[in-house]
């Protein structure tokens, strides 16, 4: 498994991961991303900002890596950065995932920015791709997003694939997202090739608004899956100026960010395993790590509480951020 190659107490920050989604590509749905991006957002920028954050997150301990084909060339410059540093490639695990295909064409103003297709040729095609950029560096391949729509739980032609990889040495995963996350984790946890599960890693969107999926991870993790938790705040909801006043007042007690109590949150939380940074610079990869040191008590969990949100409320919001 990728995972038994680093033990997330090995550095106080290695229960971090750095996810790239906000800097391979020109535009995302973070807030405030049109902000903590240079003018110049051409690939080569880019790549400088990704190869920046990767250092600084090696340096500072983070061991996980996390990657997807439609993030536009994030994998090229993860690639990149591992050709750039041997000795960093021996000690971290890199993951990425497959399903959406990136088609804004560095645009930012792109009508659609990815189209998801879980089908057999996409896989081939995309793991090609992955293969062409990171070869045996990949450690773990996910499905990229799956709801209960998804046909990627119950296609053979797509099952008998991952069986392949898994019986490679790549580690299978899935990635979910949607209202309906928790129905996806418990199915994937029901799919088993040859009586053995498929599926070693589940990456879920958990924060303090968005907490339905938390007792399907708890199930996952009992059951000896890797929980890896994305969007940990929220695509920026919970960072800075955007955050509640509840989370601010926490974090000025703490001389903290509120970024930092929002990763806290969800650290504390006894079945995650990689909870994911999403940062677009140096400074703010800093800020999230504070949230390795900072043990919020149970009064300032507790308030914290009282901020999720009904799934479907939360989903549609971010179904409606912008891309920037």
């Amino acid at each position: 498994m990728a995972f038994s190659r680093f033990s997330p107490e090995a550095t106080p920050t290695a229960r971090i991961g750095l996810g790239l989604a906000a800097v391979g590509r020109p535009g995302y749905i973070n807030l405030g991303r049109d902000r903590d991006l240079p003018a110049d957002r051409g690939p080569e920028a880019l790549r400088e900002r990704s190869h920046q954050l990767l250092d600084a997150a090696h340096a500072h301990g983070v061991r996980y890596l996390d990657a997807a084909r439609s993030y536009g060339r994030a994998e090229e410059f993860l690639a990149s950065w591992l050709d750039a540093r041997p000795e960093a490639a021996a000690d971290v695990v890199v993951g990425s995932k497959w399903g959406y295909t990136y088609t804004a064409d560095w645009r930012t103003d792109a009508e659609v920015h990815e189209v998801k297709d879980h089908g057999p040729a996409t896989f081939d095609r995309q793991y090609a791709e992955t293969s062409a950029l990171l070869g045996e560096r990949l450690d773990l391949y996910q499905i990229h997003s799956v709801t209960p729509e998804s046909p990627a739980l119950t296609d053979p032609a797509v099952l008998d694939r991952l069986a392949g990889l898994a019986a490679s040495g790549v580690t299978v995963g899935l990635s979910t997202s949607g209202p309906g996350q928790a129905e996806v984790i418990r199915a994937a946890l029901e799919v088993e090739v040859e009586g053995r599960p498929l599926f070693a890693t589940v990456q879920s969107t958990f924060n303090v608004f968005e907490t339905s999926a938390g007792p399907a991870l708890a199930e996952a993790h009992a059951a000896g899956r890797t929980v890896i938790v994305k969007e940990a705040m929220a695509n920026g909801r919970l960072a800075g100026r955007a955050a509640p006043p509840a989370v601010r007042r926490i974090a000025e007690a703490a001389g903290t960010g509120p970024d930092a109590v929002a990763l806290a949150a969800v650290l504390r939380q006894p079945w995650a395993g990689i909870v994911l940074s999403g940062a677009a610079t140096v400074a703010q990869l800093a800020g999230n790590l504070a949230a390795a040191g900072l043990d919020l008590d149970e009064a300032a969990a507790a308030v914290l509480a009282e901020l999720a949100e009904p799934p479907a409320a939360y989903w549609r919001q971010r179904s409606g951020l912008p891309w920037h």
